[in-house]
């Protein structure tokens, strides 16, 4: 099994001693100290940008994605994850991650609490292993593993052992599921209470209902005209109509007093999310498929989204190879665990981050405003508390809408990959479990492969993951 054969060019090594000593031994300059130091340290001549134009890029891609704050606790309060502490800690894990990446890596990629992996804690992992610290400890898990195939130069062999279609299957499953955890919390879809059908549609008198597709209708119009944080609007304005308007709606003056109370954020609350992760208890054999699961969301997720920044940034070298790849995939495995620690998820790399690049944003700079905005943004954290849990809904929707993207890149003419992609496509969201849907797909594909004497085409990987995926299943 080779090793990875992407290398750091000489010209773009960032060793931490020699970025430490450069960064503090050069002479001040009379008026421009700082900003020579910015350039020289992130490279930014060198990469055709400014300071300026990170600066800019910077804010364009926090805007895009700060929808996490309210998106990610709502998801987590499911799984019983107090809302206060999860949106201070999604915040600070966010902002730390992000800056980390930028002065590391020196690439324009931001992270936070990956939509789909704080799914996959709140509905799967955290009620088959009993509570949400348990499933805290697998996201540490998760990313220490991840971390370590890094470093032993493993991420890419472990890369080529999923079929493309199954990975695209797999990132269209989950945004499938996330609209629906939205289309559930609006009451556009609710439970029949009979076996068929398991599931209604839901009153479409229902305000609630109502303000939510207003609020996919608002959020799909800005996005169409590209304007910069359009799912951040819709969840604002779908609370205010909620406030107002929907079935036990608060009373204007309530509503007003609560900006008009605005306070700081209790931070003696976040020890009640950080570090409570109990990695020993996620260490149990019976967890081993949800930790596979995991690790292939997590694992594929970020290389694809890597690939594309690096292409849309052309952060490349000469030999058309992401500058600085290990330390990137480092970044991310080591922000995987401390999402776990601060009790949010997993922390991971964002697509979003091209919104920053479309910008002119080429370096870490940019990152490390994206993390000092979300740090500034554990001051909002009151203001984001008092949205109700429906205000996130359109978001999820949408969220899912753009997830669900991959569906077009599998190629259904081929069945052998065709049909255990659609196998995990439609079995994520309906057994509403994430790692059954994975499992049955990969089970699916392996026997197709048997069966057809194409032994020899299947990772070694797949079979081991088949195998342990099958038990698991005999025995729950």
């Amino acid at each position: 099994m080779r090793r990875l054969t992407y290398a750091d060019t000489a010209a773009d090594q960032i060793r931490p001693n020699e970025a430490l000593t450069a960064f503090t031994a050069m002479p001040p300059a009379p008026t421009n100290g700082l900003m020579n130091r910015l350039n020289q340290f992130f490279r930014i001549e060198e990469r055709n940008s400014s300071i300026a134009t990170e600066v800019r890029g910077g804010i364009a891609t926090f805007l895009t994605m700060a929808y996490i704050l309210a998106a990610n606790p709502a998801i987590l309060s499911d799984a019983g994850v107090p809302t206060q502490p999860a949106i201070i800690c999604t915040a600070l894990a966010a902002g730390i991650c992000c800056i980390i990446m930028g002065l590391v890596a020196n690439f324009p990629l931001a992270l936070a609490s990956g939509m789909g992996l704080n799914a996959f804690i709140a509905y799967t992992a955290a009620p088959a292993m009993g509570s949400w610290q348990a499933a805290m400890g697998l996201v540490v898990l998760d990313g220490l593993i991840i971390l370590a195939l890094v470093a032993v130069g493993l991420r890419e062999a472990m890369l080529g052992a999923i079929p493309l279609d199954l990975r695209h299957a797999m990132a269209a499953g989950i945004g499938l599921f996330v609209a629906l955890i939205g289309c559930v919390n609006a009451g556009i879809v609710t439970s029949s209470g009979m076996p068929v059908p398991p599931i209604k549609p839901g009153s479409f008198s229902d305000p609630t209902v109502l303000i939510t597709l207003g609020g996919v209708v608002l959020t799909g119009v800005l996005l169409a005209r590209r304007v910069p944080g359009a799912i951040l609007i819709g969840i604002v304005a779908c609370g205010f109509g909620l406030h107002f308007f929907a079935e036990n709606a608060t009373p204007p003056a309530e509503v007003a007093k609560s900006f008009t109370a605005f306070a700081l954020p209790d931070f003696a609350l976040v020890g009640s999310l950080v570090g409570k992760a109990d990695v020993i208890a996620a260490l149990q054999f019976k967890f081993l498929p949800l930790l596979l699961t995991l690790l292939m969301v997590d694992f594929f997720d970020t290389l694809g989204t890597v690939t594309a920044i690096g292409d849309q940034a052309n952060v490349k070298d000469e030999r058309n190879r992401i500058i600085g790849l290990r330390r990137i995939l480092a970044v991310d495995s080591a922000s995987a665990a401390i999402g776990g620690f601060f009790g949010v998820s997993s922390v991971t790399s964002y697509i979003e981050s091209a919104s920053g690049v479309s910008e002119g944003a080429r370096t870490g700079l940019h990152s490390v405003v994206v993390g000092v905005l979300f740090l500034l943004c554990i001051f909002a954290a009151p203001l984001v508390a008092i949205l109700p849990a429906a205000a996130t809904a359109p978001a999820l929707i949408i969220v899912g809408f753009l997830m669900a993207e991959s569906i077009t890149k599998i190629d259904f003419t081929k069945p052998d990959t065709g049909i255990p992609a659609f196998i995990t496509l439609i079995l994520i969201p309906m057994t509403y479990s994430i790692s059954h849907g994975i499992g049955y797909g990969l089970l699916t594909y392996v026997a197709i492969q048997i069966v057809t004497l194409r032994v020899r085409e299947v990772h070694p990987l797949l079979y081991g993951a088949a195998s342990v995926f099958a038990v698991a299943f005999l025995w729950s």
